[in-house]
């Protein structure tokens, strides 16, 4: 059976643990929620290259032949997603209609 300094201390472990918890708590409520960031519009050539499976340099190939449309900004160039989404559908299409 519980004696009266068994229930004291337990009843002073329970608070401290109430304690503990409501400072945690607090503690994330007061923490910002972080924001996932946007999907990427333009792409760098290498990020291009990699979601079409190609090397970087068929992509630059791609780029300059102008198979593959591409914007300049400053020194930098940048494909549109959906650029190289119609590039991945041209491919599509015409190796549907070599094989017809």
């Amino acid at each position: 059976m519980a004696t009266a300094d068994d229930i004291t201390q337990l009843a002073t472990t329970l608070a401290q643990l109430a304690e503990r918890l409501a400072a945690q708590e607090a503690d994330t409520a007061a923490r910002p929620v972080p924001r996932s960031m946007p999907a990427r519009v333009l792409l760098t050539v290498e990020e291009a290259a990699e979601r079409l499976g190609i090397g970087r340099t068929m992509t630059y190939r791609l780029v300059r032949t102008g198979q593959l449309e591409s914007v300049q900004i400053g020194r930098l160039r940048r494909i549109h997603v959906s650029a190289v989404d119609e590039y991945a559908m041209t491919l599509v299409t015409a190796s549907a209609r070599h094989a017809a």
